[in-house]
C-alpha cells in the first residue's frame, strides 16, 4: 500500500477544525453553509464552481468531496472534465499574464 500524505478518511474529520478555534470554527461552518445554499447560482453550478476551483488550489479533499457532491447533483463526467480545463486555463493564464510584468521589468533594466 502506498503511503501518502493525503489520507483520504481526514475528509471526515472536516469538523473537528472546530475543537482547537471553537468561534471561528462554527463561524467559518456557518459561512460555508451559507455560500453553498441555492441563490443566484444553483446548488449544481456551484458544485461544479466548486470543483474546478479544488483542482486550482489543489486541494485533494476538496476534489474528493465536490466530485461525489456532483454526481449526487447528477453533473456528468464531462462537465466535470470541462469545468476542470476552465480552471486550468485561467490558472495558466493567470501564470503567463504575470509575464509582463517580467517584461516591463526587463525592458527597463536593459535600458
Amino acid at each position: 500500500m502506498a503511503n501518502n500524505y493525503y489520507d483520504s478518511s481526514d475528509l471526515k474529520k472536516f469538523g473537528e477544525i472546530t475543537e482547537w478555534s471553537e468561534e471561528l470554527g462554527k463561524k467559518f461552518f456557518e459561512y460555508y453553509g451559507k455560500v453553498f445554499e441555492e441563490g443566484a447560482l444553483s446548488a449544481r453550478e456551484k458544485s461544479l464552481i466548486a470543483l474546478a476551483v479544488s483542482h486550482v488550489v489543489h486541494c485533494p479533499y476538496c476534489i474528493d468531496a465536490y466530485t461525489k457532491d456532483g454526481l449526487q447533483r447528477g453533473i456528468t463526467k464531462e462537465e466535470m472534465m470541462e469545468a476542470v480545463h476552465v480552471g486550468a486555463a485561467i490558472q495558466s493564464g493567470a501564470t503567463l499574464v504575470h509575464g509582463v510584468q517580467m517584461m516591463n521589468k526587463h525592458k527597463k533594466l536593459s535600458m
